[in-house]
């Protein structure tokens, strides 16, 4: 079998995950379209950053293969951005935002070279992507939520990755920080990148992303927006508790 001529950003073959005996998630199987903004939705507990965390190797699976551009993690970690959920950071950590996004850089440089003139300058490019330069020199710990979302943005953007994962991103964040997120999504995919984003907010779903995930332990349904986000595949992910959804949902 010939392997294809652009592989997907990420395929998942038979992904299970399982805590303590009980599965979190259950024989995943999943492609991630190249270019796109994608959605991951489901209910609480349903193990949507649970599968971030399994592909990116942040915690073990019980099985599965995963592939990012057709390689595994271990050739691939340069291509790859992160934008952990914000409240599973210690905000508390002696270091200012500059430092921060600096730190992105170091699977470029290699532990031993230390970042100089050169890194300074790209940290500071992504922290103006995010709109963020004039608080560089801020302790992390001084900033709002919003503002520290930004930071850690900033931090994948110096990565200058082909694909990036973002769990919640939008989550507690104010209006002038969700608008600068999606102009950096935005912008990602114009530059051809994909951007895979667990996200939770149901009504902006057809706004902000051309892709959707509907997740449920198991995987209730993957593809283009104009097909998946449906009332009906919405009532199978969420067992039926989706009266809340504005009529937009139905497009």
């Amino acid at each position: 079998m010939t392997a294809p001529a652009h592989p997907a950003p990420l395929a998942v073959r038979d992904l299970t995950v399982a805590y303590r005996e009980a599965p979190v998630l259950w024989d995943i199987n999943l492609e991630f379209p190249a270019g796109q903004l994608c959605a991951i939705v489901g209910p609480n507990g349903a193990g949507k950053s649970t599968f971030l965390k399994a592909v990116l190797g942040l915690m073990p699976k019980a099985s599965g293969s995963i592939r990012f551009f057709g390689a595994p993690l271990a050739q691939s970690r340069r291509r790859i951005g992160y934008v952990p959920q914000r409240t599973s950071v210690d905000w508390d950590f002696p270091t200012d935002a500059l430092d921060v996004v600096t730190m992105g850089l170091y699977g470029r440089l290699g532990w031993i070279r230390r970042p100089g003139k050169r890194e300074r300058e790209l940290a500071m490019q992504a922290l103006d992507r995010v709109r963020m330069t004039e608080f560089a020199g801020r302790q992390i710990s001084q900033l709002s939520g919003g503002q520290q979302q930004r930071v850690f943005l900033a931090r994948a953007l110096a990565q200058d990755a082909d694909v990036y994962f973002m769990d919640e991103p939008f989550a507690g964040v104010d209006a002038t920080t969700e608008r600068a997120i999606l102009d950096v999504m935005r912008d990602l995919q114009e530059q051809g990148k994909t951007v895979v984003v667990v996200h939770h907010d149901l009504d902006t779903v057809r706004e902000y992303f051309d892709h959707v995930t509907l997740l449920n332990v198991s995987l209730v349904a993957s593809g283009p927006i104009e097909t998946t986000f449906s009332p009906e595949l919405l009532r199978k992910t969420y067992g039926g508790k989706v009266a809340f959804l504005r009529e937009s949902v139905a497009g």
